[in-house]
């Protein structure tokens, strides 16, 4: 009986952490949709009030790189949480220490070029 709860509270945990994959994923998808539409927002405004924009559109692409970065992170969450479904199974669980280590270089360049992003702006505008 021990064997079996523990088993049905690793299993539980495990799709917890794949829970916390898709929540994380949304909101980088969210958040990509949020700074590509404010900079087509922007870019309109500015049309209406006659101004013509000098802008790349760097925002717009920054936003789809954040919406893709989270359609990759909820694809890899999905293929870490069978693969540590099968490992559970297997009684040979080995925790990821790659698609972590991926991810959080991946997190902190996009986060140093959005820094970087917003610098030259501010320094182009002002």
């Amino acid at each position: 009986m021990i064997e079996n709860s523990n088993r049905a509270r690793d299993h539980l945990a495990n799709e917890r952490t794949f829970l916390a994959w898709v929540r994380t994923s949304v909101a980088i998808v969210v958040f990509g949709f949020a700074i590509g539409r404010f900079a087509v927002a922007l870019r309109q405004l500015a049309r209406f009030q006659g101004q013509v924009t000098q802008t790349t559109g760097l925002s717009v692409w920054m936003g789809m790189i954040s919406i893709f970065a989270g359609v990759l992170m909820v694809v890899a969450g999905l293929l870490r949480y069978r693969k540590t479904r099968a490992q559970l199974d297997e009684g040979k669980f080995e925790p990821a220490g790659f698609l972590v280590d991926l991810v959080t270089i991946l997190t902190a360049l996009f986060g140093l070029a959005l820094a970087g992003y917003l610098f030259y702006v501010e320094k182009s505008l002002g």
